[in-house]
């Protein structure tokens, strides 16, 4: 995928040991051809297959893959989760994370980003959604593939001033990754270890939803120096937010702040103000909650325009970011 070479046996035997349920029985490469040999429990021979296959196509350098599965009552031993920090390039890791999906939270990641490198300090943006990955299109790097330095790993690539990495740039968009939680933690590890993050001031992680796999993974594994939570002011959306940050607190990861998205929408005509989804939730309960209030970003067709077309909108960032620095 990212060059002419041949695809490393312990990358395709890293992930397919993986997949749950399947056990290696053979391994056969051929220039970027892989063909793998599993075999598992009948019931899970079909997802075995499935989740093989989509594992296998995000190496780098394999082109063409087959999957034979036997279905055999055997599974392999469990082994113990691994808690060992992951030493990354960067004096600031942060997390952009949510209590729910659809609240903006990678717009907000991607423009905190762009705001920062505007400042003249080098950013990273790991786009960790990877059921989802939305960064590559608001960036506008769609259909763009990163390539390997001398030593492996792979180059981020570079956009508004910022380093970018996400799963979307190694599988097409309209794929749909059926992945159980194991192989959604390794790829997550496999973007930040295996990622040439060089020199970087801060990299902003954009979480994917909710308080799952990766987000667990991440609290053993990277030295956050913090957590910021993105919500809408609607209750619903404020009660998931409240579950984000109690986890955060629960493994130790300091939170930055609350941020209020999509606080007020602002009629372009006559400038009048109307708060669609309440105003100021966000805001009392990080007053509630003890930590930093971080700004409130409106309902604004120009950010959405623009991250439909590749482009931040630091402009209405730069509150948020000076709250940050603090």
């Amino acid at each position: 995928m990212f060059g002419n070479r041949k695809p490393k046996k312990n990358d395709i035997k890293s992930a397919l040991e993986s997949i749950p349920h399947a056990v290696i029985d053979n391994i056969i490469i051929n220039d970027g051809d892989v063909r793998a040999i599993l075999s598992c429990d009948p019931q899970h021979a079909s997802l075995v297959e499935i989740s093989a296959e989509q594992a296998l196509r995000t190496i780098k350098n394999v082109k063409k893959v087959q999957i034979i599965v036997t279905s055999e009552r055997k599974e392999k031993p469990s082994k113990p989760a691994n808690t060992e920090k992951i030493n990354i390039d960067a004096k600031n890791i942060i997390a952009v994370a949510s209590g729910k999906g659809g609240v903006g939270k990678s717009t907000v990641a991607m423009n905190i980003a762009c705001a920062l490198a505007a400042q003249g300090k080098k950013i990273g943006l790991l786009d960790a959604d990877i059921y989802g990955p939305s960064i590559p299109k608001m960036t506008g790097l769609t259909g763009q593939k990163p390539e390997q330095n001398e030593q492996g790993k792979i180059i981020p690539l570079h956009q508004h001033g910022v380093d970018i990495m996400s799963i979307g740039f190694m599988i097409d968009e309209s794929s749909a990754l059926i992945w159980r939680g194991p192989m959604v933690q390794s790829a997550f590890i496999q973007l930040l270890q295996d990622v040439a993050w060089e020199g970087l001031d801060t990299l902003i992680i954009d979480m994917p939803p909710g308080t799952g796999d990766v987000q667990l993974t991440m609290a053993q594994r990277v030295p956050l120096t913090g957590a910021i939570i993105v919500s809408t002011p609607q209750d619903i959306a404020l009660i998931d937010a409240r579950k984000g940050i109690e986890m955060f607190k629960k493994v130790d990861i300091p939170i930055i702040g609350l941020i209020e998205n999509m606080s007020h929408y602002c009629c372009p005509k006559c400038g009048h103000e109307d708060n669609i989804f309440g105003h100021g939730g966000a805001q009392d309960q990080a007053t509630e909650l003890n930590i930093p209030f971080l700004g409130e970003i409106p309902l604004n067709a120009e950010i959405r325009l623009k991250s439909d077309n590749g482009e931040p909108t630091p402009e209405f960032y730069s509150t948020i970011v000076k709250n940050i620095d603090q």
